[in-house]
Formats: structure tokens, C-alpha cells, sequence
């Protein structure tokens, strides 16, 4: 990467060139994110996750400008044009608009009113008025009345095209404009179509809007350009033309032309400048620089979103799991029935039926019959129950059928089960079952290990996101892989019972060698030691590097197997256990072993750095040990059933479900969510305050109610406490 790019990124993120520059070169040797945050801490400086990420998604955008500024050239020198100057200030930009700026008045064009012009033979008239070199403007324009010209009036004409086309295509100006419609206000007005529509009625609030562009929220600005998409609103920036046609005009006019000031034109030239100029803000360049203004606003708003997005899925897949126990789980519903499927310590299907024990049929006694003989029959540990329609409900039920003491009863997710259920994914796993069993297995392995079952479901359809949709598609496919990525990475897989859905998500893998380790695996049995994996055809020494670490053998015949240590570190906790007297084996999992040892005495003899030695003995003292909390069993008001029982200022516990930047939506045990506006969190963090700061995805909560609109089923909600 050129140092002009290294530079420009540390300066950015706030890091040192050489981290930069040690990052790319790893990338460029096939490492990871997750491979180059935990085990490569020498080269990066200790850089986290998050650092690493950046520097990767900053790396790529400058190879592809680095391929933009060679076409750039190349077009450039063909048509001619290309100077010394041009070239250094094309190859010394970072910034992509600077780029485009320099690159816009030779980049081939369509035909325009300026290039008729041209074609007319109307350059030297318009470089005489552009340069101030004509003192009458008329007198000018009357030497060109030859040929395609046929009056003066159609000269002035055709030169005024030229030059509003050079104000349009004069990087200052341009850039001297941005920098006005920035400082205003973005603002938004119902169109007649969108006055007329029901579909319009939700957009009501944005009718007559308007917010300074540096402030507005993202999720204001994204309603709105979906509301203009859909015809409803017309959105644009409320910049005053009159004002920017006087300051463009005065820095015209200070403009250095062959080593001088250009200075004022005379009357006549001056009006002809000043008419291309109003036409240049209202037909070229103030329409352009609109447009690139709203998109930057929406770039900023695609970001926050998405960054609002990765954390709630974050948060999502690192949700706490039950572990491997026999689950029960319940795809609940009214007039279908409840799905019931009873599952092994591995999520195998053991069995499944429907019960009736909510209306219309109501067959209760039958029902808690046939679940108190699922639960005895199939050892049942843990119920999972599907937190949509007849949840609540289905909870109540449960609570009647005089279940064992240790049968822990859990409201879980359904977002996405449905999406799973009709996937590839899921009629390859239950090609024999219909979509109501695979949704209620779905419910099940999600409380037994979500991360491993969330992996399947594309992340748009988890019900974390905020107006996922609407922003950059391809920057957010880029943030929910990587979360996605670091998220299994930091929690860790077993080799001998993840899918293949899991593994191609660990470091170095993906969907073809994923496949390939477990083709191996069934075919082989279960791997024994991570030295195996160099077995698995197509697994190279570059993927086994990248994923050995990441992947766990518990009860392999080497201990170290079942950790986070790296096996290209093997060597040094052998050296470790022979200074201490024990076997590796011994030394595996002994905090207190592990205290005697001196990290720094290990640099010296090892040669590794001082991060890595630190990181083993962490390791060591706690092997495997998964991130992820422990599950814990929740309870709604027992006395709220229906909006109609929520009265102003009651308590209530609610879990949140989603974040987005202008609050916090939370499940107070009915049908619809409740809300917390960003404003009704106060006393929870200082200054500003980001809701995705203060809470937590599924975190429990204590809320008030502050608000109830029946009609609309909107709750407003105040934060009164958090677990």
C-alpha cells in the first residue's frame, strides 16, 4: 500500500503508520481479522478487533480508488490533457470527491449545451469573457456570427452555456459550494401524490420538515428518502442560490488568470458571467452538489445504522446460551396449535406433535397430558417457548402443568425461524419435516447455543436492524460478515460436533472447506487432535494456520487442543510445564500453576513477544472458557395481559428486543413492543446519549409507562432500571 494511503488511514483511526502498514501486509499474506487480533498482537501493536476491521475496510477502498486514479489517467493522457501538475494532484488525493473534481472537466460527456457550443466555434468568445480579456461583451460576441452562428444574441447564448459549464466543472467552486449547502438545513414536503395516499399518512411528521444537515438523525434522514423514493415527500437542501451565485462570483473574480488577479469584468462581460452562473447553481452545478450533499448525509446515516445494526447482532449472537441440554421447544399459535419438538443434548430431533391448549378447540387436559409425558419420556432440562403470537400465552399454560422443579421454562426469539424454516439451509437438515417442525427446532437450538443456530439465518431477518434495507447494501453485508466472523471466533468451535454453517465462519475456513471437514468427519469419526485437520483434502498449511486456534477438541489426546492457544505456541507451554515439573497436561486449566510463572522471563527464552506469552497464560488458567454469560429465566407482569391494562406510571420488566439511535424497543409481555425514546433514558449516561450505550440487546430492564395509544398499539416507556 503507498505510504500516501498508510498515512491518511493512521491519522484517521488514530493508530501508528507502522500498525498500518504491518496490518496490510498481513492481509496481503492471507491472514484474517480475527487471526491478526488474537495472535499476531507483536505486529499490530495489540490493534482489537474493531482497529483491525477498519484498517482492512480502509485498505480496500484505497486499492479501488488506486485502480479509479489509473483509469483516470489513462483517459486523460489519450484525450491529451494530462500535465505534470494534473497528474501529482490526481495521484496525491485521498479524498474521493477531490478526485472526481479533477478528473470532471475531461471526463467524456454525453452531449450538452456547451459542447454544441463548442462545436459552433463559441470557445474563443467564452474563454475572452471567462479570462476578462473583452471590455464589451456584444462587440465580442459579434466576430463569431459566421457559419452555425446566425445572430449575436445566439453567440452570448452559446457562450454563456460554455461558461456555466466551466463554473460547474471548476473544482474550487464546486468544493466552495459544498461547503454552503453543508451549513443548511436538509428539508422535506409532501408531494400532492403523497398529500392523497394512505400509504403516505405514515410519513405525516416529515410533511414540512426540515434539520440542519451536520445534525440530523440518521433514522430522520433515512425515513425521509424512503418517503421520496415512494413519491411521497420531495426532499432537497434549502440553500439560498442568490447568496451562492454572490460568493462564487466574488471568489471568480479574485481568481488567478496567467499569474494575475482576474478582477472584475466590465458591466456588460459581467452580466453575461453572472446570468452563466445563475444558470450553472440551477441547472448544473447546484442540482449536482444537492445530490452529492444528500448522498453524503445518507453515508453518514448508512454508517451509523449499520454500526447500530452490528452491535445489536453482536449483542444478538453472543446471546447467553443453555448449553447442551434435552430441550424442549414450542412454536406457539391459537387456532394451528402449539408445535411441540423434544431435542437431544446435540439438538438432534428426538420427537414432535401439536397441542390444542389455547382457543378455539382448547383442548388443555390433553395438552398438559401430552406435555408432562414429552417431558418425562425425553428427560426434558430446559423449554424453550417462541416469544410471538400465543407466547405469552403458551407460558401461562406451562406454568399449570406441575412440571419438575429443575424444568427451567425460557421466552426465546422467533425472528427469523420462519426464514430458516422455508431455507435451503433447513430442508437440508429436516428434508422429511415441514416448515412447523424445522421453525420449533429452530426455537429450540437457539436456547441451547445461538450463536451456532443464528449463523444460519441471513441477518437482515433477526429483527435487530434499523431501516436495513434503505442503506448501502454491499457496506452492509461487509459489517454483518465481520460481526458475524468475530463472533464465532471469539466464542470458538467444536470441531467434532459444529455444522458446517458454524465452521465457514471460523478464520480461514469458509463454505467449501467447511464442507470438506465435515464430509472427513463423517466419513473419518471424530477428529482427534488439531494436527488431524491437515488431513481434510484442500486444507492447506496457510487455512490450518489461520483456523487451528479457533477450533476446539474437547477429550482429543492433547489438552491444549481444547483451548485458545495456538498451536504454533504448542512449544512453549511444554517449555512452560518442564521448568515447572509437570506435564502439559498438569499445567492445562491450574490458575494456580499458572501465577508462578513470569511472563517476561518466557520472551527471552521463546523468542515470542511479551502479548502472546500473557494471552497463553490467560489461557492456561482458564481454558476454553466461553465469553457468553449464562442464561437466566425471565417473568413478565403477571397482571398485564392487554394494552387496556397498562395504566400511566406502572412498573413493569421487559427485555429489550432492538436498538436503534433514537431509542430502545422493549417486550413488556404483550403483543406489540413498547418503546424508550432516546430521551426518556436520562439519568443513565452523561452528555449525549447512545441507546446502544445504555442498554443492551436482551438485556432484562424495569420500565414505566409514560404514554398508550390504543389505536396506533404505540407504548411509550420510561427506563426506571437494568440488569
Amino acid at each position: 500500500m503507498k505510504q500516501l494511503y498508510v498515512k491518511h488511514i493512521a491519522e484517521k483511526l488514530g493508530v501508528k503508520e507502522w500498525q498500518v502498514e504491518n496490518c496490510a501486509g498481513l492481509f496481503e499474506d492471507g491472514c484474517t481479522i480475527p487471526f491478526i487480533s488474537r495472535y499476531r498482537k507483536e505486529k499490530t501493536g495489540g490493534l482489537d478487533d474493531e482497529q483491525v476491521s477498519s484498517i482492512r475496510h480502509w485498505s480496500d477502498v484505497f486499492e479501488e480508488m488506486e485502480k479509479r486514479k489509473v483509469s483516470i489517467l489513462k483517459t486523460i493522457e489519450e484525450a491529451g490533457a494530462l500535465t505534470d501538475d494534473l497528474r501529482s494532484q490526481i495521484e496525491g488525493t485521498v479524498d474521493s470527491r477531490e478526485l472526481e473534481d479533477l478528473y470532471l472537466p475531461y471526463k467524456p460527456k454525453r452531449k450538452t449545451r456547451a459542447s454544441v457550443a463548442l462545436a459552433k466555434g463559441l470557445g474563443p468568445l467564452a474563454d475572452a469573457f471567462w479570462n476578462n480579456k473583452s471590455r464589451d461583451a456584444k462587440a465580442e460576441a459579434a466576430r463569431f456570427v459566421k457559419g452555425e452562428v446566425a445572430t449575436v444574441d445566439e453567440a452570448l447564448a452559446g457562450a454563456r452555456d460554455i461558461v456555466a459549464e466551466r463554473f460547474s466543472e471548476t473544482a474550487a467552486f464546486r468544493e466552495t459550494l459544498r461547503g454552503i449547502f453543508r451549513q443548511r438545513r436538509i428539508v422535506s414536503k409532501v408531494t400532492k401524490a403523497g398529500r392523497e395516499s394512505e400509504e403516505g399518512a405514515k410519513y405525516r411528521s416529515y410533511f414540512d420538515f426540515g434539520m440542519p444537515v451536520k445534525k440530523i438523525p440518521a433514522h430522520n434522514l433515512l425515513a425521509m428518502l424512503r418517503a421520496a423514493e415512494e413519491g411521497v415527500l420531495s426532499v432537497g437542501i434549502d440553500a439560498d442560490l442568490e447568496k451562492c451565485a454572490s460568493k462564487i462570483f466574488y471568489d471568480y473574480c479574485h481568481t488567478e488568470v496567467d499569474g494575475r488577479n482576474r478582477g472584475y469584468p466590465s458591466e456588460s462581460v459581467q452580466a453575461e458571467i453572472k446570468e452563466a452562473l445563475d444558470d450553472s447553481l440551477k441547472r448544473l452545478m447546484g442540482p449536482s452538489i444537492e445530490n452529492e450533499i444528500l448522498k453524503e448525509a445518507k453515508e453518514k446515516a448508512d454508517i451509523e445504522s449499520i454500526e447500530v445494526f452490528a452491535e445489536n447482532l453482536r449483542q444478538l449472537l453472543l446471546s447467553p446460551p443453555v448449553g447442551r441440554k434435552r430441550v424442549m421447544a414450542i412454536d406457539p399459535g391459537f387456532r394451528t396449535g402449539c408445535k411441540v419438538v423434544c431435542l437431544d443434548e446435540q439438538g438432534k430431533l428426538l420427537h414432535f406433535e401439536a397441542i390444542f391448549p389455547h382457543p378455539p378447540l382448547s383442548k388443555k387436559i390433553q395438552a398438559i397430558s401430552a406435555i408432562c409425558e414429552m417431558v418425562e419420556q425425553y428427560g426434558t432440562e430446559v423449554i424453550a417457548v417462541g416469544n410471538g403470537t400465543a407466547g405469552r400465552e403458551t407460558m401461562d399454560f406451562l406454568a399449570k402443568c406441575h412440571l419438575p422443579a429443575n424444568v427451567r421454562i425460557f421466552s426465546v426469539s422467533e425472528d427469523g425461524a420462519s426464514v430458516y424454516s422455508a431455507s435451503d439451509v433447513g430442508r437440508e437438515e429436516f428434508p422429511e419435516h415441514d416448515v412447523t417442525v424445522r421453525g420449533a427446532v429452530s426455537i429450540g437450538r437457539r436456547l441451547m447455543d445461538p450463536l451456532a443456530e443464528l449463523v444460519k439465518i441471513d441477518p437482515k431477518s433477526l429483527g435487530v436492524g434499523q431501516y436495513q434495507h434503505d442503506v448501502d447494501q454491499k457496506l452492509l453485508k461487509e459489517a454483518l460478515d465481520n460481526t458475524v466472523m468475530l463472533c464465532v471466533n471469539s466464542v470458538g468451535v467444536n470441531l467434532n460436533t459444529a455444522s458446517p454453517y458454524l465452521l465457514q465462519y471460523v478464520s480461514g475456513i469458509g463454505p467449501a472447506l467447511a464442507s470438506a471437514i465435515v464430509a472427513w468427519r463423517n466419513e473419518n469419526g471424530a477428529f482427534d487432535s488439531r494436527q488431524d485437520l491437515r488431513r481434510v483434502p484442500r486444507l492447506g498449511a496457510k487455512a490450518f494456520e489461520q483456523c487451528a486456534g479457533f477450533l476446539r477438541i474437547d477429550g482429543g489426546s492433547n489438552p491444549l487442543d481444547a483451548s485458545a492457544v495456538h498451536p504454533e505456541s504448542y512449544h512453549i507451554v511444554e517449555k512452560m510445564a518442564s521448568d515447572l515439573g509437570v506435564t502439559t497436561g498438569e499445567l492445562v486449566g491450574n490458575a494456580e500453576l499458572c501465577t508462578k510463572i513470569a511472563p517476561e522471563d518466557y520472551v527471552e527464552k521463546t523468542g515470542a513477544g511479551l502479548p502472546t506469552i500473557r494471552d497463553i497464560l490467560t489461557e492456561l488458567a482458564k481454558p476454553g472458557r466461553d465469553p457468553r454469560e449464562a442464561a437466566e429465566e425471565f417473568e413478565f407482569a403477571s397482571d398485564v395481559r392487554e394494552i387496556d391494562d397498562l395504566k400511566i406510571g406502572m412498573e413493569l420488566p421487559g427485555i429489550v428486543t432492538n436498538i436503534t439511535d433514537f431509542g430502545a424497543f422493549v417486550d413488556i409481555g404483550l403483543h406489540e413492543n413498547g418503546l424508550i425514546h432516546v430521551s426518556n433514558m436520562k439519568g443513565f449516561a452523561e452528555g449525549r446519549i447512545i441507546p446502544s450505550k445504555v442498554l443492551k440487546l436482551h438485556q432484562k430492564v424495569i420500565v414505566a409507562v409514560i404514554s398508550v395509544d390504543p389505536e396506533r398499539f404505540r407504548i411509550g416507556l420510561r427506563l426506571v432500571s437494568r440488569k
